[in-house]
């Protein structure tokens, strides 16, 4: 199915009407103040104010709040470095950060409003695929570009989204389909699935089933469950009484009750074969757990590794970084909006949007804010390849092609974030 209304359209919606509040939020100029105004439907296009001015709708809280720590690094990173270069559009970057929570409240909700009164031409986030869902009609219709670093539900491919939402982690269907060759190459032939009922883990689950069904293998048990449920006891007894090979947890930090329950009730990773996935590949959600408990645990993480060089660019914004999941896809996800903001000559969201396929693919290859900008203010076409992949957009605003790493725990609990078993690149349609 064909997305429609992938050109960008006027703003057509009212942002609310509310103070601009600087809290949590800061800015490489002067503070963005005031409330965006109204549009009828037949306006034309906005233009913008000359300052590009970038919101954060991350989780500082919730049970995606280990996630938060790598991925305001590499929006900071990035916008260290764009400042540090001149700005764009002669001018520093503004930014202003705010909290999304989790489905279980309405803190994104609020922090949209807060960052659409205080002008933001494009907001980086939410990470949850259903939080990103909750609030891109209020991003989209105010005219602002919405880019996640972090969502992979297949249902924003095809999303109406007024051409204004974008995203540098691939689909879950190409993980899906990795996590699910992996599953079947490492011998299972029987598996079971606790997956987190909501669209993230419903998208993700059904890829892997139909994968290690394509490949030979049967999925004996399928558990949805309530992320929000104090435990998880019946749950995994369902999986239990099917006995399988490899069993695929698919949630977030509730993972950690879940992994308790397994080893409660005699599924142990040293008898069975578990996998997991990038909503809860952690090295923190583990810490508390007996030593040898996640030892041979296997998941994936969309993206190539945190190279070192980078990690260490990191540590200038952040030294006590120990996680660096989404950290390269959100500096990628800043800097195309900023190289995308310079070829349009304008910051206003539709015209960022009608700038980043462009900026992304087909031109003359370069890496980093300063290497692109120089060549966009020489009239040359540019191709920017990020730290967290090539990128190059499709028309429906998802990468064409990703990378895929493979991890593996050891007995500490942890898995090393810089070096992956293997790495598979994928087209995003195949």
């Amino acid at each position: 199915m064909i997305r429609i209304l992938r050109v960008p359209l006027a703003a057509a919606a009212a942002c609310l009407a509310l103070a601009a509040c600087s809290s949590g939020g800061t800015t490489a100029g002067s503070e963005a103040t005031g409330s965006a105004s109204v549009l009828p439907s037949s306006a034309p296009p906005a233009k913008g104010d000359g300052t590009l001015s970038i919101g954060t709708v991350l989780p500082q809280t919730g049970s995606l709040a280990y996630l938060g720590p790598p991925m305001f690094g590499g929006v900071n990173l990035a916008l260290k470095e764009i400042n540090d270069a001149g700005g764009v559009l002669g001018k520093p970057v503004a930014k202003f950060d705010t909290d999304s929570g989790d489905t279980t409240t309405n803190i994104a909700s609020q922090s949209v409003d807060k960052l659409l009164a205080q002008k933001a031409d494009a907001i980086i986030g939410a990470a949850s695929s259903s939080v990103s869902e909750s609030v891109i009609d209020k991003i989209t219709g105010a005219g602002v570009v919405q880019f996640s670093p972090a969502n992979t539900s297949d249902k924003f491919t095809t999303i109406n989204d007024r051409g204004l939402y974008f995203r540098t982690a691939p689909p879950d269907r190409l993980q899906g389909r990795v996590l699910g060759d992996l599953i079947v190459a490492d011998g299972n032939d029987t598996v079971g699935i606790l997956a987190m009922q909501d669209s993230y883990g419903t998208g993700l689950a059904d890829q892997v089933e139909k994968t290690v069904t394509d490949g030979g293998a049967q999925v004996v048990e399928r558990v949805a469950y309530d992320p929000k449920a104090a435990e998880f006891s019946a749950d995994v007894s369902k999986v239990k009484a099917k006995n399988p090979k490899a069993i695929v947890l698919i949630g977030f930090e509730e993972t950690a009750k879940v992994v308790q329950e397994l080893v409660k009730q005699g599924l142990t990773s040293d008898k069975y074969k578990w996998y997991m996935v990038d909503g809860n590949m952690s090295n923190t959600n583990f810490a508390g757990t007996p030593k040898g408990t996640m030892d041979g645990v296997k998941g994936t993480l969309p993206g190539a590794e945190a190279p070192e060089e980078f990690q260490k660019r990191l540590a200038a914004v952040d030294p006590d970084l120990s996680e660096f999941t989404y950290a390269t896809e959100s500096y990628d996800a800043v800097t195309l909006v900023a190289l995308a903001a310079e070829a349009a000559k304008d910051d206003a969201g539709a015209a960022i949007a009608g700038k980043l396929v462009e900026v992304s693919k087909g031109g003359t290859k370069c890496a980093g804010f300063k290497e692109c900008v120089d060549l966009l203010k020489a009239g040359t076409d540019i191709d920017y390849d990020g730290v967290s992949g090539p990128v190059d957009f499709n028309d429906v605003g998802d990468p064409s092609v990703a990378t895929i790493g493979v991890y593996q725990y050891g007995a500490d609990n942890k898995f090393n974030a810089a070096k992956a078993l293997e790495y598979r690149k994928g087209n995003i349609a195949g």
